[in-house]
């Protein structure tokens, strides 16, 4: 090959580089500027927390989600979710009554109506909160779809335990606007977690699970567990005894989700 074609090639490929270069440039200011200037529905779709341009039916017009409790009293709430279901809750709920713990449980309204006999007549000393009818993403379901999921499950949990429940915590913690909206149409108060249980961290080792929880929780933790799911969540769940007595050896004191509301510090009290 002559110079001048090896002076050529060099400068086709400078040339060509640069319009990859530019191209790739081009094609992620396009998608970022694609992202920044989409638009969601201005109404409905599973973003709003309003419905239609007409008077808002969300009773009085005030919600609360709280991730954990202002408080300097040695208080913690825990809370099971995903259940009922025959394989572990009397496991939990056995635990419970012999360490004279109370709990807070998130149930799925279609499994309280499959395993009723699980919960009918044992959580007496327990809360009990709505946790969707099949653990589906609400965060991705318009408000009518996402009242009506949460409207039959606490019709299924009102039925079952015969109690209404006052707490609503959305699978996996998703809370798009339709979300909210259902919620404040139920008058319940949203509740997610400060702490949860960190199984896989500790395969085949409740004592080393449990001294993790202890060690993390802090006044107004509200505890996430789970009474049902893949066995690797029996590591927490062999470990309660533990974890029970270690925090109040600790000086906590157990308690249900509203009365660490009930204990907590207002705003003002605060400012």
């Amino acid at each position: 090959m002559s110079e001048g074609a090896r002076r050529w090639s060099r400068r086709d490929l400078l040339r060509r580089s640069a319009l990859l270069a530019g191209g790739a440039v081009f094609g992620a200011v396009a998608t970022e500027t694609w992202w920044r200037t989409r638009r969601l529905p201005i109404g409905g779709g599973p973003a709003s927390a309003t419905v239609g341009n007409r008077i808002q039916d969300v009773g009085s017009g005030a919600l609360t989600a709280v991730w954990s409790v202002a408080t300097e009293r040695p208080l913690v709430a825990l809370t099971f979710d995903d259940g009922p279901a025959p394989q572990w809750t009397p496991m939990v709920l056995d635990t419970l009554a012999r360490h004279q713990v109370p709990a807070t449980f998130f149930l799925v309204g279609a499994k309280v109506r499959k395993h009723a006999d699980v919960v009918r007549d044992r959580l007496g000393e327990h809360e009990v909160g709505n946790h969707s009818w099949a653990h589906h993403d609400l965060a991705q379901r318009d408000a009518a779809e996402a009242y009506d999921d949460l409207s039959r499950s606490h019709d299924a949990i009102a039925d079952v335990t015969g109690r209404t429940p006052r707490l609503i915590r959305p699978p996996y913690g998703h809370m798009g606007g339709a979300v909210l909206h259902a919620a404040a149409r139920l008058n319940c108060r949203l509740v997610l977690w400060s702490l949860q249980m960190v199984e896989g961290q500790y395969p085949d080792d409740p004592a080393g699970h449990a001294r993790r929880i202890v060690g993390d929780v802090r006044p107004g933790t509200i505890l996430l567990g789970h009474d049902v799911g893949p066995r690797n969540r029996l590591v927490a769940l062999n470990g309660l005894p533990d974890m029970i007595n270690g925090l109040r050896d600790r000086g906590y004191t157990f308690v249900t989700v509203s009365t660490l509301l009930g204990a907590g510090v207002s705003p003002a009290q605060t400012g």
